[in-house]
């Protein structure tokens, strides 16, 4: 390759970056919203020591990626929980899969590789993956898919061969006997088909899946695509071709399985339930299909959740979708040697990319919605790459023709802009849930999440109107009625915040989350009895693997400051019945969660005050006194311990600080005066 032929790709593949990068800027300072707050704000497996093993080897993780959550738990450790780092990791993956994919067209002598690489990185539909931190499941195992496909291209080729480049920005370099034509046929000159082709280019292709797969099972129909590819090339697939693809079958069919556990066990978690069988099934696929094209070819209406579908599988009108797809896939085949079987690969990329969300089997978010953005991330590949090849071969735009330069900077501006307005619904959560339901507001799940935000900005009886309609819309919706009941709680309403809990419990008694929050709700009104039975409840449901899969109630995984509270509550219960030990037991719970916290310090002072173990209670008092030098009760409480140790004259130093700190503290008062004796 000539310098000035290196100089001019380095330059238009930092130009594709910058304009990666410009176009998501108003993403780059997002927010964590929705499940990034149960993948990354709330998840210990990115925090404790043994998480990273966990990761790898636990059952009870969210999903099984463990290289995105191995990707989070080093991002955790190197910036906290500042969502930038996050976003930008996410962009620059992005891009980096632009490049990718430049690079693989090219190659493939595709016309216009470069434009269509750019068009893949600003195309609308692509902002839920790159501006939602937790669909670093696709930016991450894009890189990692490309990556392989682009080695498994390069391990196909005769060693020594030389490689037809198709430019970045429409040049058409083609092999010495070919001719441009608009099905862009894959021409090369010769290629070997022994074990040479097991080389090291292919087995590090190998490598770069399974990474993939480990990110994101969506790419496990890639075997199909390499057969696809080797019958694009020379018109037939050969023995070789297809043990070649062995590996990339087992390692799909191994990690497909894997996911599709987990993704069942999730089910059972959270009650995805598809009525449709078979044939309903089909039906939607064929109908998913042509809306994820429709928004590739007009990238409007984009939202995070679309209304859900009410197919009704014995109505014919319901399958013509399908039927129509079935048609047009006959149709490229027949008229394969005429439109080039490039149209054909393409055609059945698409659709296999999409196979695995088409709903034939159940995934988390179909209980939300049939269909979503980022679900085609890996598919819209091919329908770019076919129409840019037209477009470029069309408009000769390898010879830099001013109209279609003028064209392709008019749909790349185009695309830039919606872009831009979609990345700007991330900068925060509550503008993005607000767009939510303005485009889709039947949506429970977009309710309950804005009422949530609502609820942690203090306003509770906005949340609680967000909580309601959610009710409205889905009357058995736990999470709705538990967080209504915490939106009452807020308010004060405590007579309704119970009657919601205790609603929420008729249809999931087993739930741990509902009793510990309807325990809080009896902590404030004084029940004490109540809160014991309640939290006594909720303990051995949260421990016992029957009732587990129950836990629905909360929309996040609970956070340490949850657990802290609900062990000080029931220890302080405890403590009001002279429970000493399992109060002083609570206390210790509630500490591993928040060490440094006064009341809990203090409070398991008292119960080891109560119990005579006073050096015990003096090394909680001191701890109180250290963490809130300037709190007079923990001062007077230290004092105390250490008159009852007989330690006077450090006791007359903690009264007498107590009193510094607050004059008309009566306890030290009294308690100083007793100590000292009448003047």
């Amino acid at each position: 390759m000539s310098a000035p032929r290196l100089n001019f790709e380095w330059l238009v593949g930092v130009l594709l970056v910058l304009l990666t990068l410009l176009v998501y800027y108003p993403s780059w300072h997002g927010e964590f919203i929705w499940d990034d707050e149960s993948h990354v704000v709330n998840n210990p497996e990115l925090i404790e020591p043994d998480g990273l093993a966990k990761i790898w080897t636990s059952s009870e993780s969210l999903q099984y990626y463990p290289l995105v959550f191995t990707s989070f738990r080093l991002e955790r450790a190197l910036w906290g929980l500042n969502p930038s780092g996050f976003h930008l990791d996410n962009l620059l993956l992005h891009a980096a899969s632009a490049l990718l994919l430049w690079r693989l067209l090219a190659r493939l002598n595709l016309p216009g590789a470069w434009l269509a690489a750019a068009v893949f990185a600003v195309h609308p539909v692509n902002v839920e993956s790159v501006a939602w931190i937790s669909q670093r499941k696709n930016t991450l195992a894009m890189v990692c898919y490309l990556l392989s496909f682009l080695l498994y291209v390069s391990s196909d080729e005769e060693p020594g061969r030389v490689e037809g480049r198709g430019s970045g920005v429409g040049d058409q370099v083609q092999s010495p006997k070919s001719e441009l034509r608009p099905h862009f046929t894959y021409h090369v000159s010769r290629f070997t088909l022994d074990a040479s082709r097991f080389n090291s280019l292919y087995w590090l292709s190998v490598l770069a899946f399974v990474l993939a797969l480990l990110s994101k099972t969506a790419v496990s129909p890639f075997p199909l695509v390499l057969l696809g590819f080797a019958w694009w090339k020379r018109g037939k697939i050969s023995k070789l071709d297809a043990w070649r693809s062995a590996p990339y079958f087992g390692a799909s069919l191994i990690l497909g399985l894997v996911t599709m556990w987990f993704e069942r066990h999730r089910n059972e978690m959270f009650e995805i339930v598809r009525p449709d069988g078979p044939l309903g099934r089909l039906a939607s696929a064929g109908w998913a299909v042509w809306f994820y094209l429709s928004k590739v070819l007009a990238p409007v209406h984009l939202t995070v959740v679309y209304p859900q579908w009410q197919i009704v599988p014995s109505q014919l009108l319901a399958y013509v979708p399908a039927l129509l797809l079935a048609m047009a896939v006959l149709m490229v085949w027949h008229y394969r040697e005429r439109m080039g079987r490039g149209w054909l690969f393409c055609a059945s990329y698409y659709v296999l990319m999409l196979l695995p969300i088409l709903g034939f089997v159940n995934i988390g978010f179909m209980n939300y919605s049939l269909v979503a953005d980022h679900w085609q991330y890996f598919a819209i590949i091919a329908p770019i790459a076919i129409l840019i090849g037209c477009f470029a071969s069309s408009f000769r735009f390898g010879r830099r023709s001013p109209f279609g330069l003028c064209i392709a900077a008019a749909v790349l501006a185009t695309l830039g802009t919606l872009t831009w307005k979609q990345a700007r619904l991330y900068a925060d959560g509550e503008s993005f849930w607000r767009e939510a339901i303005s485009a889709n507001p039947t949506c429970p799940a977009a309710h309950l999440s804005l009422g949530i935000l609502l609820s942690r900005k203090n306003a509770a009886p906005e949340a609680a109107t967000q909580f309601t309609e959610a009710l409205r819309l889905k009357p058995d919706y736990a999470e709705a009625r538990n967080s209504l009941g915490l939106a009452f709680a807020q308010m004060g309403r405590l007579d309704e915040a119970i009657g919601q809990y205790e609603l929420a419990l008729k249809r999931f008694p087993y739930n741990a989350a509902i009793h510990f929050n309807l325990a809080a709700a009896y902590v404030q009104q004084g029940r004490t009895d109540d809160v014991i039975s309640e939290y006594q409840t909720a303990f051995h449901l949260q421990t016992d693997p029957q009732f587990v899969r129950d836990n629905v109630a909360l929309p996040v995984v609970p956070s340490p400051r949850f657990f802290a509270d609900v062990h000080y509550n029931f220890a302080n219960a405890l403590l009001r019945r002279n429970r000493l030990t399992e109060a002083s037991s609570h206390y210790q719970q509630a500490l591993q969660y928040e060490p440094g916290d006064v009341d809990t310090h203090r409070n398991l002072g008292v119960a080891f005050l109560i119990a005579g173990q006073l050096d015990a209670a003096v090394s909680q008092f001191q701890e109180a006194v250290r963490l809130a030098p300037g709190l007079a009760d923990a001062h007077y409480q230290l004092g105390d311990a250490y008159a009852r140790k007989g330690e006077l004259a450090k006791a007359v130093e903690e009264f007498k600080s107590a009193l510094r700190l607050k004059p008309d503290h009566a306890q030290a008062r009294r308690a100083l005066e007793k100590v000292l004796g009448p003047k």
